[in-house]
């Protein structure tokens, strides 16, 4: 193995698990809640926000951003590295967070740590995504319908932007990824029993 597949590879098993840390379950575990059984069962920021209490779910999203988003911004800026190395370390990060190690491969749905990485890389495209977010939630209060909405917009405009191809594909196939794991949340959107923030 030459220099820099090696060094290709110590980032993204460094990126894998620092994205695998399950800070959803932990912080719930803290508070004497295991999430994996109560709410949606999931260990992402919204079941701690809606089982554990309103600042635990923020600090979960914040954890599980910066899991995302420290990583890939380190990459970005680090000297020597290659292009396309800040996406997959970025890619790395959202597959540790929806398949963790830790949780026998069971994670989140991958949301905030995505939009950490996008906020490294496309930091303008992430944020009219998170403002699309903020007011799908706003009228609709329904987290996953802004979740989805915002992915598919996000996969979609990257297409429009001066990107490298290979962070169009990563963007978009995290974007079709994200709303497949949402297929239950849609579902239940579709039958008209989805559970609403507030």
């Amino acid at each position: 193995m030459n220099e820099q597949a090696l060094k290709w590879a110590l980032w993204i098993v460094a990126a894998y698990f620092a994205g695998a840390v399950p800070f959803g379950f932990l912080i719930g575990k803290m508070r004497g809640v295991d999430v994996r059984t109560v709410g949606s069962k999931n260990i992402g920021a919204t079941n701690v926000y809606r089982t554990v209490g309103k600042k635990w779910g923020l600090l979960a999203f914040l954890c599980d951003f910066l899991k995302g988003f420290v990583p890939t911004l380190t990459a970005a800026k680090c000297a020597g590295c290659g292009g396309d190395l800040p996406v997959a370390v970025g890619l790395a990060c959202v597959i540790g967070h929806t398949l963790t190690v830790f949780m026998k491969f069971k994670g989140g749905k991958g949301v905030a740590t995505a939009f950490g990485m996008m906020v490294a890389l496309i930091p303008y495209l992430a944020l009219g995504a998170l403002a699309l977010f903020i007011v799908t939630v706003w009228l609709s209060h329904y987290i996953s319908l802004g979740s989805c909405l915002a992915a598919a917009a996000l996969g979609v405009a990257v297409w429009f932007c001066g990107c490298p191809i290979s962070l169009k594909v990563v963007v978009s196939l995290i974007a079709v990824f994200v709303i497949v794991k949402h297929k239950s949340n849609i579902r239940r959107l579709i039958d008209g029993c989805e559970n609403r923030i507030y």
